[in-house]
């Protein structure tokens, strides 16, 4: 089954590319036609390629590992922190840390900085602080919040990264390359699909093209979530039966062994 259709993505306009001059060349397989100077995307392909990526992920999110988020462009911000959060997926919606993965560690460091203002306050040390003092700690908090605060249970690299606009992203495209991490992105046509391994050619500018396609990717993902619990708790189930004959079998073992205890001697 289809995870999005044809009318679906030509209603949110993911057809329409950018200006014939300010095209890749390499984005020509996904383009259907030029119309008024803009580059008409085909949606039959990017149906296609929306079910390769919505699979793809469905797998990686069934094997319990993260996806990370990144959109750091005004108009999918908000959607991608909403989608990302109800699938309980890390995401950058700030500006991409530089050597945020190649350069994991000290990024993991500033995380726990933050975790460290937070026992502060818990522990009540954070009232004893002077005005100023706390004032600065306040503020590096929230700094540390705003950038951060949404990969703070990012405890290791992620499988894999989703991104918007692959060509405002391309820092963190490049970072995921080098670390062979494979890239899902929504792929204009002003873009290089080159270094992308699952590519979406699809309109990155409309906050409706990029919620259609990011609802169809968090649905698969939120499957695969699901497919992941049954199977645990099929799993557990399945040990749970094998215990128990095991146990049955030691208790009539020892009610023998009473009976021939009891049993009166032949004389």
């Amino acid at each position: 089954m289809s995870r999005t259709n044809f009318e679906t993505l030509l209603e949110a306009g993911c057809h329409f590319g950018h200006l014939k001059r300010k095209w890749n060349p390499a984005m020509a397989p996904y383009i259907f036609m030029e119309r008024n100077g803009i580059h008409i995307l085909d949606l039959h392909k990017t149906v296609a390629k929306v079910d390769e990526a919505a699979e793809a992920l469905k797998q990686i999110a069934k094997s319990g590992k993260k996806i990370l988020f990144v959109a750091t462009k005004k108009q999918a911000k908000q959607c991608v922190a909403d989608l990302a959060t109800s699938v309980g997926m890390p995401y950058v919606i700030e500006r991409w840390p530089g050597g945020m993965l190649t350069n994991f560690p000290t990024i993991r460091k500033a995380v726990k900085k933050m975790t460290t203002i937070d026992k502060l306050i818990a522990d009540g040390t954070f009232s004893n602080l002077s005005k100023r003092e706390a004032l600065q700690v306040s503020r590096q908090r929230a700094k540390l919040e705003k950038n951060l605060g949404s990969i703070a249970d990012l405890n290791r690299l992620p499988s894999a990264l989703f991104v918007v606009d692959v060509l405002k992203e391309q820092i963190a495209v490049r970072e995921a390359n080098r670390l062979g991490i494979p890239v899902f992105g929504i792929v204009d046509t002003n873009s290089n699909p080159d270094n992308i391994d699952f590519i979406i050619p699809a309109n990155d500018d409309a906050s409706k093209s990029i919620e259609v396609i990011l609802q169809a990717c968090c649905a698969a993902i939120n499957e695969g979530l699901e497919e992941r619990k049954a199977e645990k708790a099929d799993s557990d189930a399945a040990a749970e039966q094998e215990d128990q004959p095991v146990k049955k079998g030691r208790r009539s073992g020892k009610a023998r062994e009473e009976e021939v205890e009891d049993a009166p001697e032949a004389e």
